[in-house]
């Protein structure tokens, strides 16, 4: 009896699930790339000008300006979040009192819409009345004039980012904690290592595939940073607080300029994965370890 390929009942499975990734992800970007080697505008027919949008936007100081912001609030905001989290998971994984109560604390910012935290954290750090800088001026702080001075409109930005988002990475890294099993500990402690050497020995190389998932994920919504800076900020003063997703915003929906708009989103895809090429490289090891150079 001739017996049938289990290559094609494969494919009738899969092919849906393909399509359907190559209709709302191909297809969109490809589209974009090609709007990007356009000039249009509302109401004007895409002309191809090649290679030009790139060209202006990279010759743009805003732009550079805006990537450079970008950067550092991705880097603030991803480490510190991977810090804070992988601290956070341990302290839950060793056994806390009224551990329910805290857990449902620690995750609650991620129920909480981004306009709802902003005009929150803008009242928090009211220049004038904000409890925040009331508690700092009471420590002998000066208040943060984020209104007025960049630097610190992006150190709110990074706060206010990693307060949101904080929750999902603890929530991976805590996962991964907890499967984990209590045996290698066990082992360790009768081999007479140390906390510090159980964790060292034990807990880190472990979590690191979580950590590196948690990292890459940030990286990519880090980078598509919007509503912080848009509602809290503006972009400003002067254009020196916006991030690369806030420039692109003002190139499309206030300039018009679809061209520049996506060709800016197309940079906005590279410069996020050149910056996430080592964490990709690495958990590309960490996933396929036998088959990597």
């Amino acid at each position: 009896m001739e017996q049938r390929s289990p290559l094609l009942p494969a494919l009738g499975f899969i092919a849906p699930v393909q399509l359907f990734v190559g209709v709302i992800i191909f297809i969109p970007a490809l589209y974009v790339f090609w709007l990007s080697l356009t000039e249009s505008s509302f109401g004007q027919a895409p002309v191809f000008v090649g290679l030009a949008n790139y060209a202006r936007v990279l010759a743009d100081p805003y732009f550079w300006k805006a990537l450079v912001n970008t950067v550092i609030v991705v880097l603030i905001v991803v480490h510190v979040e991977l810090l804070l989290g992988l601290g956070m998971a341990l302290l839950f994984a060793s056994g806390v009192p009224f551990r329910p109560l805290l857990l449902a604390a620690v995750l609650a910012p991620y129920a909480v819409s981004e306009v709802s935290a902003v005009v929150m954290w803008r009242f928090l750090f009211d220049p004038e009345v904000g409890f925040a800088t009331q508690a700092l001026t009471a420590l002998g702080l000066p208040p943060l004039e984020w209104a007025v001075v960049p630097w610190q409109g992006l150190l709110l930005v990074s706060l206010l980012s990693i307060w949101l988002h904080l929750p999902f990475t603890f929530v991976i890294l805590y996962a991964a904690r907890l499967a984990i099993p209590g045996e290698l500990y066990e082992a360790a402690q009768m081999d007479g290592a140390s906390g510090f050497a159980r964790f060292r020995r034990v807990t880190l190389p472990l979590l690191v595939p979580a950590m590196l998932i948690a990292m890459l994920f940030r990286y990519i919504f880090a980078f598509r940073l919007f509503s912080e800076v848009w509602l809290l900020t503006g972009g400003g003063p002067a254009r020196q607080t916006e991030v690369l997703a806030v420039y692109l915003y003002l190139e499309a929906f206030r300039y018009n300029a679809f061209g520049d708009a996506a060709a800016t989103g197309w940079l906005l895809v590279v410069a996020s994965l050149v910056l996430a090429l080592w964490y990709l490289r690495r958990l590309y090891k960490e996933m396929f370890a036998t088959y990597a150079p």
